[in-house]
């Protein structure tokens, strides 16, 4: 990225503009499973789900505006799998192939030991190249495949489970 950018926890205020960011990919058939736009009332317990100390939501900001978001999710919710996180990017589409999301991991892959978390997973659409390519870059592997779970318009989609160990 050559703009200058900065990357803080995001605030309440900034729901709308994380959930413009989240509808724009969902025409793709790409990145999210939702196929339809979601609201930002319907996102207010997820955003308020996440903790700066433990499961941050973050914000990239360029003088433009919002360039990403990412947010860290407790993986299946049980006592065992705290020092696993699930994360999941989503980039403006201005900013989409400028290092946006690069940046974002490797933000992610330091602030790990400080957040506890042992183990990074991410769960992407097995035709999203684009996404599955950056995680592999950042030494994520596949750690598991459920073949055809997803269908987008009549069309049946495999999901495909990336992790690295920290």
């Amino acid at each position: 990225m050559t703009h200058p950018y900065h990357i803080e926890y995001a605030v309440k205020e900034d729901l709308p503009a994380i959930v413009d960011i989240y509808n724009s990919t969902i025409s793709s058939r790409k990145v999210t499973a939702d196929l339809e736009p979601v609201t930002v009332e319907s996102r207010i317990r997820w955003f308020e789900e996440h903790q700066s100390d433990h499961r941050p939501l973050w914000v990239m900001r360029s003088e433009d505006g919002m360039v990403a978001w990412m947010s860290f999710q407790s993986f299946y919710g049980r006592a065992a799998y705290n020092g696993t996180a699930e994360i999941s990017i989503y980039v403006n589409e201005k900013y989409r192939g400028t290092g946006a999301g690069s940046i974002l991991i490797q933000r992610a892959i330091e602030e790990c030991p400080r957040l506890h978390i042992h183990n990074l997973v991410g769960f992407i659409f097995g035709h999203n190249e684009p996404s599955l390519k950056l995680l592999k870059k950042f030494g994520f592997e596949q750690w598991g495949l459920l073949p055809a779970v997803a269908e987008l318009d009549g069309i049946k989609r495999d999901l495909v489970i990336v992790g690295r160990a920290i």
